[in-house]
């Protein structure tokens, strides 16, 4: 038998589940609250949906292989195709704009390295229908609003923004032709992993003049409102294709969410089908990968199922996610505590135990006792082990007066509580 998983893949054991549900309920949390309806779709896919709409670093990382009825089929590296299929099926049905969100598994055979193995969980949010830009800013906020919600304020997280529109109207003053467009966007988006002479040396490589290929890295390169005005200004109408960018960061200073944002045209996504505002979320120190990637994809429902609907939406995944949170916090805080322990003192008690535990279940209590005959004190031991709150102890003397003792497992404070009123002691203690 092997003795791990395979490489890129985990076992969570259950600090490391506790950890995983606690992004879970952070994400349908956040979904919900912005209207949003949770989908799914199969883990297994035909070929063709990843090799024709997702560009060629998705397609060498598939898991594919021939069915036994003769088909192509891959393991879903991304939603968005699934979730463009599955919209266009029924679009005519569907009240727009669409608001959906799914937490698929995800399986990608790329080299490992920090905050990137072979599967990992993701939360996918789109809003299909809406082409304005408040619709991108809806989305944005909501990937700001899962790392508000779990505690982290603009000085722990960003959000870069940017708009493919723009670059585009960028390059192209810079001489890029159309056809080179893709070759551009893939420079800027390793500005900050690959050396500039490297990121020159593949542009004219690919066709470029080296004067231009110095200029597409300078597109890239700009930052902040300033810098991104003073660059438009050379462009013919250059105001007109950053107005729905502006517009999205306006809205998001509007939320209250403007001190989380940074303008950077470094930002251009590499999946082939983005085609206005892109966004990433990274943690402020850089010492991590993106927390999360999303923007526009207007064409790829009409691509894939000839329905002409504009969509926007994001991915975030758990593995840099937990990264984000194990590092703030430690590890023994992410699993959710037992609210009591009961402890029988004799073996006349234990009934009463098993009585009072079902009952406090039934209460939404998350509560344990012991399982054989046991001491006071080893009964206490394994309460405090098991990281209980407190201790419920039923004794002869206290069934008499109708009557538990709470004991606080932290200070070791004790009080007297009436049995009908355990409920909301455990709750309020």
């Amino acid at each position: 038998m092997q003795g791990q998983a395979l490489p890129g893949f985990r076992d969570f054991y259950p600090g490391d589940a506790a950890l995983r549900n606690q992004i879970f309920g952070v994400w349908r949390d956040v979904a919900a609250r912005y209207g949003f309806e949770e989908y799914d779709g199969p883990p297994l896919e035909p070929l063709e949906l990843y090799t024709e709409k997702s560009g060629d670093e998705i397609v060498g990382q598939l898991y594919e292989f021939e069915d036994k009825g003769g088909r192509r089929v891959a393991l879903r590296p991304e939603m968005t195709p699934t979730l463009a299929r599955m919209v266009a099926a029924r679009a005519p049905a569907l009240k727009k704009p669409i608001r959906w969100f799914s937490m698929p598994q995800l399986f990608r055979y790329e080299r490992q390295q920090r905050g990137r193995l072979r599967e990992h969980f993701q939360l996918n949010m789109d809003l299909i229908g809406e082409p304005g830009p408040l619709a991108d800013a809806e989305i944005a906020a909501a990937a700001v609003d899962v790392v508000r919600t779990l505690g982290f304020g603009p000085e722990v997280v960003r959000l870069r923004i940017s708009d493919r529109r723009v670059v585009a109207g960028l390059l192209g003053h810079a001489g890029v032709p159309d056809g080179m467009l893709s070759l551009a966007y893939g420079a800027i988006d390793k500005i900050e992993r690959d050396p500039p002479g490297v990121l020159a040396d593949r542009l004219v490589a690919g066709g470029l003049s080296a004067a231009i290929a110095d200029r597409v890295l300078a597109v890239g390169r700009l930052r902040g409102q300033d810098a991104l005005d003073a660059a438009l200004a050379e462009v013919p109408d250059g105001a007109d294709i950053a107005e729905d960018l502006s517009a999205c960061v306006g809205a998001l200073a509007d939320m209250g969410l403007g001190g989380f944002v940074d303008l950077d045209l470094s930002i251009v996504r590499g999946l082939a089908y983005y085609t206005g505002v892109v966004f990433e979320l990274f943690d402020a120190g850089r010492s991590l990968r993106a927390i999360c990637g999303g923007g526009r994809y207007d064409g790829l429902l009409r691509a894939l199922g000839g329905v002409d609907l504009p969509a926007v939406g994001f991915g975030m995944g758990d593995v840099v996610l937990g990264e984000l949170i194990t590092g703030a916090a430690p590890a023994g805080a992410r699993a959710a505590p037992l609210d009591a322990f009961l402890v029988a003192v004799g073996s006349d008690d234990v009934s009463h135990v098993l009585a009072l535990a079902h009952r406090l279940r039934d209460a939404g209590r998350r509560v344990e006792y012991a399982l054989k005959a046991q001491g006071l004190g080893k009964q206490l031991k394994l309460a405090a082990a098991r990281g209980a709150r407190r201790a419920v102890i039923v004794g002869p003397d206290e069934r008499a007066r109708g009557e538990v003792v709470v004991r606080d497992l932290t200070d070791g404070g004790e009080q007297q509580i009436a049995v009908e009123r355990i409920e909301d002691a455990l709750a309020n203690v």
